[in-house]
């Protein structure tokens, strides 16, 4: 550790560390906000740049607010409360245009926002029992340890009072030290938790349970120690709705958590891709059908592909479900080059979704297939740059680039871009 040193604060990192710097060497101190002088102490000195801790605030920002979460100094959750929400936002901006500087340096990013709390409608629990002690929340900042919490100011308000509900009665429980975790979900078919067991429990326990969720009238799932995933029956798989459809899931599917967010980023894909009857769209890594099935409502046709079989399987019932023909679903390993087939089908438009390794794998396949327009939507920037940098050098433009705050009060960025094929 170094000494305790005054250093005046210039910018901010999309992690939310205040930039600053001392004799020429750049310092990042969580918990800085820019304008603000501060103390800090380095606790980790390196070559290019060093690392401290805030001591404390000799004159704050304008734009410092108290955190609304009495967890937020130790939580690893969320690293934004401490700004207001139009900076985080501008913070984010200025992080997103630095990463897409090689393509889109004159590009005048557009903002998808909605709430800024009270969003996540799915949240995977900690949960840890020594001693006799329940330590029931998220992992800390930079720490596995468990940060034990009572409330939770991102979750929905209905996952807010199952959780406080859920946390009393497994203080009464012998199932806390049995669990590795919990999740907690919300849709249109309302509120689930899901047990992920450690070790098997009896059915007497079992029934307590039942009974427990049947007065609190949600859904309950219990995945078995060493199984990949719960066991659900037709009946009580989960849906939500969108753009007038409904798209059915595996509890422990992928989804967006941010569900006013996810309504807005589709009808921004469908009015950004501007479909008409003769497109024939490509949606790659398709999911359930998020955009799939929603495209299909203004394409001629679209097809999805999806490396896991149980969720190609899932998208083919819910295009089945919401009777459209017009749309297919293949599975497929998007890191393999494409089939002849795709290429022959003269697709319009490629839309992707990929994780956040990004799709560099595919990108020469998207070349062979020579869509007019691709739509790439991105949770990670870096990748995106990367697999950008790459469609442009293939005779590719960037039109449109969107920054999606997707999840408000932290660092991460979702970003929607569209590439228009040269002439």
């Amino acid at each position: 550790m170094g000494p305790v040193q005054t250093y005046h604060v210039e910018g901010i990192t999309h992690e939310a560390k205040g930039v600053a710097r001392l004799n020429g060497k750049v310092t990042f101190i969580e918990g800085a906000l820019p304008g603000e002088s501060v103390t800090a102490q380095v606790t980790k000195a390196g070559r290019r740049f060093d690392e401290a801790a805030l001591h404390s605030i000799i004159e704050p920002s304008d734009y410092r607010v108290e955190p609304a979460c009495p967890h937020f100094s130790i939580c690893g959750g969320c690293s934004f409360q401490h700004l207001a929400d139009e900076k985080q936002l501008a913070a984010k901006h200025d992080w997103l245009q630095g990463q897409l500087r090689k393509v889109a340096t004159m590009q005048d990013f557009e903002s998808l926002v909605d709430a800024p709390t009270q969003y996540r409608r799915r949240a995977r629990i900690a949960i840890e029992q020594k001693k006799g002690q329940l330590a029931m929340g998220f992992r800390g900042k930079s720490s596995s340890d468990i940060v034990s919490i009572d409330q939770c100011v991102v979750l929905t308000a209905p996952l807010q009072t199952i959780f406080l509900s859920l946390k009393t009665a497994l203080l009464q429980s012998e199932l806390a030290g049995l669990l590795g975790h919990i999740e907690l979900l919300e849709d249109t078919k309302g509120v689930s938790v899901l047990f992920r067991l450690n070790f098997e429990v009896s059915d007497e326990l079992k029934e307590t349970w039942e009974r427990w969720a049947q007065d609190e009238q949600i859904t309950l799932y219990w995945q078995a120690p060493k199984a990949s995933k719960a066991e659900v029956s037709p009946e009580k798989m989960r849906h939500y709705e969108l753009d007038g459809l409904k798209l059915s899931y595996h509890p422990q599917d992928f989804i967006q958590v941010n569900a006013a967010m996810n309504q807005k980023m589709v009808m921004q894909a469908i009015d950004w891709l501007a479909l008409n009857d003769r497109d024939i769209v490509l949606d790659l890594f398709c999911g359930v059908g998020n955009f799939s099935l929603p495209l299909a409502k203004y394409a001629q046709k679209v097809i999805g592909v999806e490396v896991q079989d149980s969720m190609v399987e899932a998208a083919r019932h819910n295009a089945q479900l919401n009777r459209l023909d017009n749309v297919a679903f293949v599975a497929a390993d998007l890191t393999q080059p494409v089939e002849n087939g795709l290429i022959s089908k003269q697709i319009t438009k490629v839309l992707l979704d990929p994780p956040r390794a990004g799709a560099f794998e595919f990108l020469d396949s998207i070349i062979k297939i020579a869509p007019t327009q691709i739509l790439y939507v991105s949770c990670n920037a870096s990748t995106l740059a990367r697999d950008a940098e790459y469609l442009v050098a293939k005779g590719y433009r960037v039109l449109r680039v969107s920054l999606m705050d997707m999840f408000p009060q932290t660092s991460h960025v979702e970003t929607m871009m569209l590439l228009q094929k040269k002439k």
